[in-house]
């Protein structure tokens, strides 16, 4: 029998800062920008509030390296700001999680600065200290960000470990005190008041201690078999669980790099006393070849349903993942999965009824919700994502071309996602009086916030509507999920049913016509996204939900 839990039915939305809304005019988003927009939020229909990292921070990888657990970068706001949010969303009857950044902090960070002093400074074992071999770096580990996984320190003449960048030294959870001091900052924002956290990484924790050479083909290999699911991975959650977790009635999930179908339960079965639930990644690394997102392989629709119905069955009724097409670290589900172009409202319309209709606690990123798409900026310059800069240097030296870099950029950069939000049509979107941090896509005169409100058949409309009926009808929450095959592989039709109802989502994902073949006796259309008097065909990119009478 499914747990029923509130975590399970509400709807997540992430918020990036940075990116959300300035109230200051300095071009970086900040915390009483979120609170300015409040009732919009409320008014869409959203319950969880999940807001990336407002933590001090040099912002080497925009805040994901952080300096000070306990406070917020002042260019975000104060902490009496940030208790007016959560007391705000509170009131609105919405929740807030945090990201949780621990498998390393920032080289900023107090106790890196001491445990480079010297190799007998008792913070030295809070990181990943090791001598060079041959010349060079301990190994041949390579970082995600491009790169050695090793930094050389002069000062001690020893590396430290950074999985990202140079300026994120991964710490040392085999020492009992940096896992204290992660359970002791869990309870500081807990007993804040917060709903819980969106764990950053968190299979990478457990390192393999004897740090040997890998000969793997492909990052996404060494991913999951050398960086996650150490030894120790579980040992660590169940602890933290054990130790802080347990006390209060938040949610838990974990970002999912590394983390197959075939573990998953190890990480969320419920009666596991570790996560609640998982953002597995499989479907994010779709496209992504041996050399990872910039080093591109083809894939289709089928791979999508293939991904979803794996991890349904993998899940069973013991566990629980989040459905989602994009966040903050994967390009515009509409640019990615749909078509942005000639079926930009439909396809957003589309994308939308597939997430809130699977089986797990969906999450919508923001800007999803008035359809905002990747960006195509013609100059490196323009770009301010470490990840993509890092990799634009390998790149140009290996002789890629500029134009030939931007392409892939344009398909899989991080800053797709990362573009202020278009709140309306004045300049630039909106989003601040100033310059903004990172240029806003320019279209958003046409795509903004403002435009999708008027419009009551708008892609805003859509989710406020599919987010209502989702919370009246929990059999889309728990219930029983069948995909029903169909001749044509651009349909993904499937059904959700219990004992009290039955439902049927069907979603031609193409840029032509289909015909599909179901038996729809005794159901009635409650959603369509295109006007389409015909129902035995569905039109380019046409979505249905019909419920049983």
């Amino acid at each position: 029998m499914i747990q029923q839990k509130w975590w399970k039915e509400e709807v997540i939305y992430q918020i990036y800062p940075r990116s959300f809304k300035d109230s200051t005019g300095n071009g970086i988003g900040d915390l009483r920008g979120i609170i300015s927009k409040m009732d919009y939020l409320k008014e869409l229909g959203v319950d969880i509030i999940w807001m990336s990292p407002v933590y001090p921070s040099p912002n080497d990888d925009n805040g994901y390296d952080i300096s000070d657990y306990r406070n917020i970068h002042p260019e975000f706001g104060t902490m009496a700001d940030f208790d007016e949010l959560l007391a705000g969303l509170h009131q609105r009857g919405m929740r807030l999680i945090m990201d949780l950044v621990v498998n390393h902090s920032s080289d900023e960070h107090e106790w890196f600065k001491k445990s480079r002093e010297s190799k007998d400074n008792p913070y030295r074992d809070y990181y990943i200290w090791k001598p060079g071999k041959n010349g060079g770096p301990p190994n041949n580990w390579q970082s995600f960000f491009g790169g050695s996984a090793w930094k050389h320190d002069e000062k001690t003449d020893e590396y430290f470990l950074h999985l990202f960048t140079k300026k994120q030294p991964d710490l040392n959870w085999e020492n009992p005190k940096v896992r204290q001091e992660v359970y002791d900052l869990i309870k500081f924002w807990l007993d804040k008041g917060i709903d819980g956290f969106r764990m950053d990484v968190i299979p990478l924790i457990s390192k393999r201690l004897e740090f040997a050479d890998t000969a793997l083909p492909s990052f996404g290999e060494i991913v999951e078999k050398v960086y996650s699911n150490g030894p120790k991975v579980h040992e660590y959650i169940n602890e933290m669980y054990e130790t802080v977790l347990k006390h209060y009635d938040i949610m838990t999930v974990g970002e999912g790099p590394g983390i197959s179908k075939d573990v998953g339960l190890k990480y969320v079965g419920h009666d596991r006393g570790e996560l609640n639930m998982i953002f597995h990644l499989d479907t994010m690394f779709l496209g992504f070849g041996p050399g990872g997102k910039f080093d591109p392989v083809p894939y289709d629709w089928s791979d999508v349903k293939r991904i979803f119905r794996e991890w349904y069955e993998a899940m069973g009724d013991s566990g629980w993942v989040s459905i989602f097409l994009d966040n903050h670290d994967f390009p515009r589900m509409v640019s990615r999965f749909g078509n942005d172009d000639h079926y930009r409202n439909e396809s957003a319309k589309l994308l939308a009824m597939l997430v809130l209709t699977l089986r797990g606690t969906a999450c919508i990123y923001q800007g999803s919700e008035m359809g905002m798409t990747n960006v195509h900026f013609d100059s490196i310059e323009d770009y301010r994502d470490v990840e993509t800069l890092n990799f634009y240097k390998e790149y140009i030296e290996k002789g890629v071309s500029s134009e030939d870099f931007l392409k892939m950029v344009h398909e899989y950069g991080r800053d797709n996602v990362r573009t202020p939000i278009q709140w309306d049509a004045t300049h630039h979107g909106g989003f601040t009086k100033g310059t903004p941090w990172i240029k806003v896509n320019p279209n958003y005169p046409a795509i903004n916030a403002e435009e999708v409100l008027k419009d009551k058949n708008s892609i805003f409309y859509w989710y406020k509507n599919l987010l209502a009926y989702r919370k009246k009808n929990k059999t889309l929450v728990y219930g029983e999920w069948k995909e029903i095959k169909q001749t044509s592989e651009n349909l993904y039709v499937y059904e959700r049913f219990d004992t009290d109802n039955h439902y049927y989502i069907v979603l031609n994902h193409s840029d032509v016509e289909e015909t599909f073949e179901l038996n729809l006796d005794n159901h009635q259309l409650d959603f369509q996204n295109v006007k389409n008097n015909d129902l035995s065909h569905l039109k380019p990119w046409e979505a249905r939900l019909y419920k049983r009478k």
